[in-house]
């Protein structure tokens, strides 16, 4: 009789609580440590699946029999204990390395600081219209890891973070997407740029000349680290300033894929996301449909039909002529620029949370052009206020999203927008951006 390793799951959220059911139902050994408290409704998966389990510490003696570890990414690689783990020479691993073990279907994997989860959801709605047998997972949707252990998808379309891509070994993209890279998350690299920008180009570790890579080639940071990495992989590029190359690119108004000679078009107009953005994002969803060997009509018809998700420029109404709009998702400095850059009307700005290192200084423009109040949502506002003091006319704090959105509509006139667009991750107040994005909707819909 096979005896499996012992497996330890450090983390019980979304990807944590899947990776500890999927090792549990392939005859794993689990046990299921973390160091907060877990939200019941993963606390009863976990029971129901008898799934040993401890919460609020990492108790004494855990690493003791331990032959694999399953990281969820929100824990850093700095705690002490995943240093002992790694001087004892236990392999730490992320849930997406260990959920591709289990599946034998094609990956279209998408990274990048922003536009992660709209091109994930774009590329998934289009294999959905094209009838493939296609699921989708990673930071949108379940983990991975559960959908592998629920169904038997052909393929996946899966939204990586950096931290997902440091535990990977064997990990592989068939189709790999990097969109953007922008300072984000830099606490966890030590402030280092470069450490994270090589964290995401992880996403093209393992593959193989007949697999694929699609780039930004107008993102400097992307330009500048690819242009230092031997490619093995076919690599198509998308751009709106570069024209002839293999991928996609913008003569006028009209989109021009490219996918190895063969060509089709469609103008910007006929695309259901609008914004310079949301272009580039068309664009990766194109190539990577093209790549799949969908129909040009079938993949024209998905970018035309698309419904975007929820927290991300999302309209949430009009009152009294001001427009409220909820883009809790943003929560970096890139994404912000974005949310600004693409309001015509006075801004009232709710920005704030947990600060991850931010330079606010890209926002100065945009923020001197556009923006005619500040509301400071967190618990700790001082390098946000230090900001832009003196450059935006009045700048006032609030504790929840119903006192910033009381606050933003009495500073607001006829003819202003409301931005929810934080530029920081949302832990200090909210569950996730999900929940703040929510309560933001909640607080306008009872004005």
């Amino acid at each position: 009789m096979i005896t499996l390793p012992k497996i330890l799951v450090l983390g019980a959220g979304e990807s944590g609580t899947g990776a500890a059911l999927l090792a549990a139902g392939r005859g794993f050994s689990v046990f299921v440590s973390d160091n907060g408290l877990i939200k019941q409704n993963y606390k009863d998966q976990l029971i129901k699946n008898h799934i040993e389990f401890e919460e609020g510490e990492h108790g004494d003696n855990l690493l003791q029999d331990i032959e694999e570890i399953i990281k969820s990414p929100g824990i850093p690689d700095s705690v002490s204990l995943i240093s002992e783990a790694r001087r004892r020479r236990i392999p730490v691993i992320s849930d997406i390395e260990f959920a591709s073990r289990y599946t034998e279907a094609k990956k279209i994997c998408v990274t990048g600081s922003n536009g992660k989860t709209t091109t994930t959801g774009l590329i998934h709605h289009m294999l959905s219209q094209a009838g493939l047998n296609a699921g989708v997972g990673g930071n949108i949707g379940n983990s991975f890891a559960f959908e592998v252990l629920n169904n038997d998808y052909d393929y996946y379309t899966l939204e990586i973070s950096s931290f997902q891509l440091d535990g990977i070994e064997k990990f592989k993209a068939e189709i790999a997407i990097l969109l953007n890279i922008t300072p984000d998350h830099l606490d966890r690299y030590s402030n280092d740029f470069t450490k994270y920008a090589a964290s995401k180009m992880r996403i093209i570790l393992n593959q193989k000349k007949e697999d694929a890579f699609i780039w930004c080639g107008d993102d400097e940071a992307s330009r500048e680290i690819v242009g230092k990495t031997k490619l093995n992989q076919e690599n198509y590029i998308i751009s709106l300033r570069e024209k002839g190359h293999k991928g996609a690119w913008l003569e006028g108004n009209t989109l021009v894929f490219n996918i190895n000679g063969d060509k089709f078009t469609m103008t910007i107009e006929e695309l259901a996301l609008q914004g310079k953005h949301n272009i580039y994002n068309s664009m990766a969803a194109g190539v990577a449909g093209s790549l799949l060997g969908l129909r040009k009509e079938s993949i024209k018809e998905s970018l035309a039909s698309f419904e975007n998700i929820g927290h991300r420029l999302e309209y949430v109404a009009n009152i009294h002529g001001i427009e409220f709009i909820n883009d809790s998702k943003a929560t970096n400095i890139n994404a912000a620029w974005w949310a600004l850059e693409n309001q015509h009307k006075p801004i009232i700005w709710i920005a704030g949370g947990t600060d991850k290192g931010n330079d606010y200084t890209k926002l100065l423009d945009v923020v001197k052009s556009r923006v005619k109040a500040l509301v400071c949502l967190g618990l700790d506002n001082t390098r946000l206020i230090e900001a832009f003091y003196g450059i935006i006319p009045s700048i006032t704090e609030a504790r929840s999203a119903s006192e910033a959105v009381n606050k933003a509509y009495y500073l607001a006139s006829n003819g202003d927008v409301v931005l929810l667009s934080p530029a920081c991750a949302s832990f200090d107040l909210f569950e996730n951006y999900e929940d703040r994005g929510n309560q933001f909707k909640n607080a306008v819909n009872t004005l």
